[in-house]
């Protein structure tokens, strides 16, 4: 079956997962991770892409992003993707394919979603045990926002804006959102909506996001039933 098209719509923050082919490693050294972060910078202000929240894991990397239009995602993360795969065959003489296919992604309910997204990447390295808080791993946004340290790369979301009067009020009342477990439910959305691109929210969001683009949003399971309550519900909202 043809796969979807993906699911961007300018001003709505997308998280995006890009892993490296074989799940193998990606990142080999501390300089591999400032250039891809360095990368990422100057990528996000060519493409008039926001970054909200990441995380380098050792084998693949998560984004928060809102792009500026609806190229704007795809020329961001193939500008990336070229830079670091070029540097990374250049130090370690290397040929062949780095990363896994195409990136994964989603478009996120930010008024349900963005906060639980944004903390769901920064506690990669936790739930990974790699480290036991997600302030000991260097190569996430963490550090920006929940403890206010210069970065570059982040434009804050408006949602994150509204948590404090500043910075600091900003930092604590982030940081307090780890401080509980976050809802099974909303994690296992999150990985679902984005490993299948299906948008990640409630039955009134995705169809909210069918109408903007004007075609279903969510692959069918066996393959699609035309004839089935779910196409016809979803074609429906994609009437004039």
């Amino acid at each position: 079956m043809a796969r979807l098209p993906r699911n961007v719509v300018p001003g709505f923050p997308v998280h995006v997962i890009q892993r490296g082919n074989n799940r193998q490693a990606v990142f080999f050294s501390g300089s591999d991770y400032r250039l891809y972060l360095d990368s990422l910078r100057l990528a996000a202000e060519r493409a008039g892409c926001a970054v909200h929240a990441y995380v380098l894991m050792t084998n693949h990397v998560h984004l928060l992003v809102t792009p500026g239009a609806a190229a704007s995602l795809s020329q961001l993360m193939q500008s990336v993707g070229r830079r670091y795969v070029r540097y990374v065959n250049g130090i370690y003489k290397r040929t062949g394919t780095l990363w896994e296919g195409r990136f994964k992604s989603a478009v996120v309910d930010s008024d349900r979603y963005l906060l639980t997204c944004m903390r769901y990447i920064e506690m990669n390295p936790v739930r990974a045990g790699m480290v036991g808080t997600p302030e000991a791993f260097r190569w996430s946004s963490y550090g920006r926002n929940a403890l206010g340290r210069a970065d570059g790369i982040i434009t804050p979301h408006r949602l994150y804006e509204a948590l404090g009067d500043s910075l600091s009020a900003r930092n604590a009342a982030y940081r307090g959102l780890f401080h509980a477990s976050a809802e099974i439910e909303d994690l296992a959305t999150i990985r679902s909506g984005t490993e299948t691109g299906a948008p990640i929210g409630n039955d009134r969001f995705r169809a909210e996001i069918a109408a903007m683009l004007s075609r279903r949003v969510e692959r069918f399971s066996h393959g699609g039933d035309r004839r089935g309550k779910r196409f016809k519900k979803v074609s429906s909202t994609l009437t004039p």
